[in-house]
C-alpha cells in the first residue's frame, strides 16, 4: 500500500489505526490514552476496539476509586467467612490477562493507583501480600486510559502516560466524522500471528532515535514503544521487515504527541553536502531465503528525514503553537486548587486505618471483617477449648478499621507588605511589583489572595480573601508609603486572618515583605526596643499556628532583624538585596511546597 509519510492524517483514521495496532500488540505497546469526553464518538471508538479483539479477549473496566484488593487481588471476604480460612480472589488486572483494562476518568486517578498499574505493565505480574494472602499472578495487559480532562493541565499521571505508547484526541470530532473501520478481528488475529516473525534493522532504530532526539523526547521507553508500533504496523501490512511507512506511522502515533521542541532548522543550501556512502555489495538475488519478495528498502541515510518529516507533520496543532512560542506543556498539577488534607469525616475515600469509631469517625464494616477473617479458625478453637460457645464470626477490638478521607482545601495567600518609611525609601515599588506578579499566579491557580499593609501606627487589611485580581491590584495601587513600622501589629493581623482561613477549612500561606526594623509598639507608641520585643513575641505566636510562611528581606542589604523574625516564625527567609519584582515573585512561589 502506497503511503505519503509526511501528509497529515484525519484524526479518526489515526484513532482507528491506533486501536488496530494496540489490538495486535496490547502488551508490547502498553495501551492508549484516549482524550475525549464521554459521548457517542468515544463510545463508537470503544465499540470498534471490542470488535477488533479476537473472541475471548478480556476487557475489564477499572473505576476511579478502585480499592487495592479489587485492583490487585486479595482476600475474598465472603468465601473466607464461609469457609473459616483465608480464600484469595484475583483482582481486575489479573482478570484482564491477555487483554485490556479500561481506566475511567484517568486524569483523576491517584498517583498510587497509577504506579501500581504501571508496575504491572512493566513486570507483567501482579504480586499481592495482604490480609494473610500471598500470591503472584502472571498478568500481561494493555491499558486504555480514558482522559476526560477539560483544562490543559488535567492529564493522567506521568508515570502512567509514559508507559502508554499512543495518545489520541477525539474531543474535536463529531459523530459525522467517524466511519467504519477497514479492519476486522480476523485481520488483527492474522497480524498477531505474523508479529513474532517481523524483523527490524539498525537503520530503523537509528531513524527513530534521531527523530526522538530532534523533538526533545529524551525517554528511551518512547523509542522502544515506537519500535513496537512499527513492528505491529509491518505485521498488519503482511511484511516481514519494517518499511518506511511503518517507521513513519510509529513516529506519528508515538513520538509526535510527546514532542517538547521543534526540530532544528536545516543547514543552509550552500553548505557542503556529506560524501556519498559506499555502494553496497551486489546481491545474488532479490528474493530472501523464505521466497517472499520484499519491497525495496528506503536508503538508510534518507530514512531519518522521512520519519522526522512525518512525525513533525503529525504534531497536534495546539502543541505545535506552544512549541513555536517556546513554552512547554504544563504539568498536570500546575492548576490544581489548594492542598490535600486528611480527614476522618468527609472527602474522598483514602483507605482505612486501625482505630475505634469515636467522635463521629466512621467504622468501615467491610474492612473490619476483612481484618478479622483470617483469625476465625484460631479464635473458634480457643473459645471451644476453654468451654465456651464459638460464635460464627468473632470480631475483636483490634480488628476495628475506620475510614480515612482526603479533601482538597482552598489555598489563601496572605501578602503582608511593609509600607513604612524604611521600606518605602528603597523597596516599596519592587514589593508592589512582586505582589502583583504573585497575585496573577494565584489567580491562575484559582487561589484566594489577601493583602495587609502596615505603616504608621497599625496594620490595615486592604483586601480580604478574594479571587478578584482587579480588586487586589486596585487595593495595592493606592498603597501609600512612609511612617513608622508596626511590625507586631502586622504579624498579629496576618495570624488572625490565617486562623480565620483555617477555621473555614482552607490552607493559608503568609508572605511577609519587610526589612524587620520595628519601631512602633502594639499600642501605637514609638520605641524601637519595645516594638522589636513585641514583634518577636508576635512571630513566636505565628509559629504556633504552624502556617507556612515566607519572610522576604526587602532591605538593600540582608538584615539580622528580618532573619530573626523568620527564625521565630519558623518561616523561609530570603534576603534579596538586588531583586526586582520578578525575582521576588519567583522566590515567594517556593513557600507553598516547603511544608
Amino acid at each position: 500500500m502506497s503511503l505519503d509519510a509526511s501528509a497529515p492524517k484525519p484524526a479518526w483514521a489515526e484513532a482507528v489505526l491506533a486501536a488496530v495496532l494496540a489490538a495486535i500488540d496490547p502488551v508490547g505497546l502498553g495501551g492508549i490514552c484516549v482524550r475525549a469526553q464521554a459521548g457517542p464518538v468515544r463510545d463508537r471508538w470503544l465499540a470498534m476496539l471490542r470488535r477488533l479483539l479476537p473472541d475471548g479477549t478480556p476487557l475489564r473496566r477499572i473505576p476511579l476509586h478502585v480499592a487495592d484488593d479489587r485492583l490487585l487481588g486479595g482476600l475474598d471476604l465472603a468465601a473466607t467467612l464461609q469457609a473459616g480460612r483465608p480464600i484469595a480472589q484475583r483482582g481486575l488486572l489479573a482478570e484482564a490477562d491477555g487483554g485490556f483494562v479500561l481506566l475511567t476518568m484517568a486524569e483523576r486517578v491517584s498517583a498510587g493507583t497509577a504506579a501500581r498499574i504501571g508496575a504491572v505493565v512493566d513486570w507483567h505480574e501482579v504480586a499481592t501480600a495482604r490480609d494473610g494472602v500471598v500470591m503472584t499472578d502472571a498478568t500481561r495487559v494493555g491499558v486504555i486510559a480514558l482522559d476526560e480532562g477539560i483544562e490543559d493541565d488535567e492529564r493522567p499521571p506521568a508515570v502512567l502516560l509514559e508507559r502508554l505508547a499512543m495518545r489520541i484526541e477525539l474531543g474535536t470530532l463529531g459523530l459525522s466524522d467517524t466511519d467504519a473501520a477497514p479492519y476486522s478481528a480476523g485481520d488483527v488475529a492474522a497480524a498477531r500471528a505474523r508479529l513474532a516473525g517481523v524483523a527490524s534493522d539498525d537503520g530503523v532504530v537509528e531513524a527513530l532515535c534521531a527523530t526522538s532526539a530532534a523533538l526533545g523526547v529524551h525517554s528511551l521507553r518512547a523509542v522502544l514503544l515506537a519500535l513496537r508500533a512499527a513492528l505491529a504496523s509491518a505485521a498488519l501490512a503482511g511484511r516481514t521487515r519494517i518499511a518506511r511507512e511503518d517507521a513513519a506511522i510509529a513516529g506519528r502515533l508515538v513520538l509526535a504527541p510527546r514532542a517538547t521542541q521543534l526540530p532544528a532548522a536545516p543547514e543552509s543550501a550552500d553548505a557542503e553536502p556529506p560524501p556519498p556512502p559506499p555502494e553496497p555489495p551486489p546481491q545474488d538475488s532479490d528474493t530472501p531465503p523464505d521466497g517472499t519478495p520484499e519491497q525495496p528498502q528506503e536508503p538508510i541515510e534518507q530514512l531519518p528525514d522521512v520519519v522526522l518529516e512525518a512525525t513533525q507533520a503529525a504534531i497536534p496543532a495546539g502543541l505545535l503553537a506552544l512549541l513555536k512560542a517556546g513554552s512547554a506543556p504544563r504539568s498536570r498539577t500546575s492548576g490544581r486548587v489548594g492542598a490535600i488534607n486528611s480527614s476522618t469525616l468527609r472527602g474522598r475515600p483514602a483507605g482505612v486505618r486501625p482505630g475505634r469509631p469515636r467522635g463521629g469517625v466512621r467504622l468501615n464494616v467491610i474492612e473490619t471483617l476483612r481484618a478479622a477473617a483470617p483469625w476465625q479458625r484460631l479464635r473458634r478453637g480457643v473459645t471451644e477449648s476453654s468451654g465456651g460457645v464459638a460464635r460464627r464470626i468473632q470480631v475483636r477490638s483490634e480488628d476495628f478499621r475506620i475510614s480515612r478521607y482526603k479533601q482538597r482545601s482552598e489555598t489563601t495567600t496572605i501578602f503582608v507588605v511593609d509600607a513604612s518609611g524604611s521600606s518605602a525609601l528603597h523597596r516599596l515599588a519592587e514589593a508592589k511589583a512582586a505582589v502583583e506578579l504573585l497575585l496573577a499566579d494565584c489567580y491562575v491557580r484559582r487561589d484566594r489572595v489577601a493583602v495587609i499593609a502596615f505603616r504608621g501606627r497599625g496594620a490595615q487589611v486592604l483586601l480580604p480573601p478574594t479571587r478578584s485580581l482587579v480588586r487586589a491590584k486596585r487595593g495595592l495601587a493606592g498603597l501609600p508609603g512612609g511612617g513608622g513600622t508596626p511590625l507586631a501589629a502586622a504579624i498579629d493581623a496576618a495570624v488572625e486572618l490565617a486562623e480565620g482561613v483555617l477555621r473555614r477549612g482552607g490552607t493559608p500561606t503568609i508572605v511577609l515583605l519587610t526589612d524587620g526594623r520595628a519601631n512602633i509598639a502594639r499600642d501605637g507608641t514609638p520605641g524601637r526596643p519595645q516594638a522589636q520585643m513585641e514583634a518577636t513575641a508576635a512571630a513566636r505566636r505565628a509559629r504556633l499556628t504552624r502556617v507556612a510562611a515566607l519572610v522576604v528581606d526587602t532591605s538593600p542589604r540582608p538584615q539580622p532583624l528580618a532573619a530573626g523574625i523568620a527564625l521565630e516564625m519558623d518561616a523561609r527567609y530570603l534576603p534579596l538585596p538586588h531583586a526586582d519584582g520578578a525575582s521576588l515573585s519567583k522566590a515567594a512561589k517556593l513557600v507553598g511546597g516547603s511544608r
